[in-house]
């Protein structure tokens, strides 16, 4: 009988150790919880900070080392959901730094985030972009004032004539070679559909607004600019230098889509189609999570590379550094001109 107990209480000792196992993590999660709104609640006293969102290694790279950041003495950066939001100041304006990561849902859940945890005044988003204007060059610096989602889209049934609710179309059978000969394509067409914007200001709660374009902050804008004049770099290193020296441009319109662009057909369709002189991968979502919770955004994009216009490699290695030096600059500058008011305290 004694044996028997003594096999009877095995599992119950292997289950009681998993369970502790299993609550361990818990409490710690909890622990760690509790820090966290400790240290965004001090940190929150101390602002409110405008918000610097990025998107990867090649652009915090350029930022970090073109500006004189001074991190927060007693916290200098707080991790949250597997990103560093790192806190202090840049010309005595008070900034919280975020690194995204690629994409529209990277990007849009890094600043949702960065508006619920810390007490914001607006967000600068900036990194480096197609171009798809040929008026403008790599290099350049772009600050549109307007940017769409491009890779929001139906892809349509071939028998289905073109109709419905749509903001342009996309034909294949146009892209057929011998080009334009009007053959069919199995592939059909894509119409390009509108943004759901909710949004604080819409006065009717639940109900979202159609939009096709998201427009960035009027005033931001006017204060960007001042910057049209200001001097960016022409050269990598000493034997890589581009051909014309880069200009920074105020006011055009761009595109965002989870999507890669280095194909000249489609870098002709979206300008023919929408306008727009750069093409990136975050944009669009930054800018629409800020529109819809009332914030002011900018948006800030140097050119690396032609987006497929080019003959042979794309650029964006030889020059991606080079286009995220010169947009780290514009945002330094932006910064600069940024009135006194978005620094109501200072660091004790």
């Amino acid at each position: 009988m004694a044996s028997l107990d003594h096999t009877l209480c095995l599992p119950l000792l292997f289950i009681l150790i998993i369970s502790t196992v299993h609550v361990l993590p818990a409490s710690a999660t909890r622990s760690h919880k509790l820090k966290n709104a400790i240290t965004i609640r001090e940190v929150n006293r101390r602002g409110p900070y405008i918000g610097l969102v990025t998107v990867f290694e090649t652009e915090e790279n350029a930022f970090l080392g073109s500006v004189d950041f001074r991190p927060d003495p007693a916290h200098p950066f707080l991790d949250l959901s597997g990103r560093r939001f790192r806190i202090g100041k840049i010309h005595g304006k008070k900034v919280v730094y975020v690194r995204c990561g690629i994409g529209m849902v990277n990007a849009a859940a890094a600043t949702q985030q960065m508006i619920d945890v810390f007490n914001m005044k607006g967000i600068v988003h900036f990194g480096i972009a197609g171009n798809i204007n040929n008026s403008m060059s790599i290099g350049d610096v772009s600050i549109p004032k307007q940017i769409t989602n491009a890779g929001l889209w139906d892809w349509l049934n071939p028998d289905k004539a073109e109709g419905g609710d749509y903001a342009a179309y996309l034909d294949f059978g146009k892209y057929t070679v011998p080009q334009g000969d009007g053959s069919d394509s199995m592939l059909g067409s894509i119409g390009y559909s509108y943004e759901e914007l909710y949004s604080v200001s819409i006065g009717h709660k639940n109900s979202p607004k159609k939009v096709f374009w998201i427009n960035t902050t009027q005033e931001w804008l006017q204060l960007a600019a001042g910057l049209e004049k200001m001097e960016l770099l022409q050269c990598v290193n000493a034997t890589l230098c581009l051909p014309e020296k880069p200009k920074l441009v105020v006011g055009l319109k761009a595109a965002t889509a989870n999507t890669f662009v280095d194909n000249a057909a489609y870098r002709d369709f979206l300008y023919d189609t929408f306008g727009v002189s750069s093409s990136d991968m975050e944009s669009s979502a930054v800018a629409m999570t800020c529109v819809s919770n009332g914030y002011p955004v900018i948006v800030i994009r140097g050119l690396s590379d032609l987006a497929g216009a080019q003959t042979g490699d794309n650029a964006v290695r030889k020059f991606g550094s080079l286009a995220a030096t010169n947009t780290a600059r514009a945002v330094l500058e932006f910064i600069k001109k940024l009135p006194p008011n978005y620094n109501l305290n200072s660091y004790v």
